[in-house]
């Protein structure tokens, strides 16, 4: 009885976890496969671009500003037809998301944001976004951050942005929902090319598709 007990209690904890499992999707570019997990707890931020992605709004649009050591930014409707050195990034869907910033997300690197304008309620780009580069920081650099802006990072946030890196200055000014898990290296190539005054990549740097990615299915091994 105690065996069969225990074999359910470890099947509902897999199921539990094959149910919470979060929504990916995968930026395909010339450079290779870019897959980020988008948060469950950004609900509005995240059930757009899923929407955008079936409506292939980001399809065929230009990583219109790079910036090594800091971000990656596309999804600007006008790039999709643009011409050589046209300046790009306020194109757009015709309405905003509302902001969800929260303590928990964070401007680690691999990082998706929300790019907006500087409206005060913080409201966000239906269809613009960044894929964070950054770098590790110090103590002293992080405390300044937190005397400027009166933000408190936590210790386990601390330990990624001098482990892993980000970019904590825009922590609280930003929505971040989601982040990366495969193919951070290929957003840290993109970020190198070479770019103009306007920071817009000398070589156009298309998204060919933006989609949702199918869930697999796990399969149950049996106890008996």
């Amino acid at each position: 009885m105690k065996k069969l007990l225990l074999t359910l209690t470890m099947l509902a904890c897999v199921t539990s976890g094959v149910l919470a499992q979060k929504n990916k999707v995968k930026i395909e570019t010339e450079y290779g496969d870019i897959v980020v997990m988008l948060y469950d707890n950004t609900p509005k931020n995240t059930e757009n671009m899923l929407t955008q992605a079936a409506a292939h709004t980001y399809d065929s649009t230009l990583f219109h500003r790079v910036i090594p050591s800091f971000m990656i930014q596309g999804g600007d409707p006008d790039s999709k037809h643009a011409k050589p050195g046209q300046m790009l990034g306020n194109g757009g869907l015709k309405f905003t998301i509302p902001a969800e910033i929260n303590d928990t997300n964070f401007h680690k690197k691999g990082a998706l944001g929300v790019a907006r304008d500087n409206n005060p309620d913080k409201s966000g780009s239906a269809s613009q976004f960044y894929l964070v580069v950054g770098k590790v920081c110090t103590d002293d650099e992080l405390n300044n951050i937190e005397k400027r802006t009166g933000r408190k990072f936590t210790e386990s946030q601390r330990q990624v942005y001098k482990t892993v890196g980000g970019t904590p200055h825009l922590d609280g000014n930003y929505t971040v929902f989601g982040e990366v898990l495969e193919g951070q290296d290929i957003v840290d190539k993109i970020s190198l090319e070479a770019r103009d005054h306007s920071d817009r990549p000398n070589k156009d740097i298309r998204i060919l598709s933006l989609h949702k990615m199918k869930k697999k299915r796990k399969k149950f091994l049996g106890i008996f």
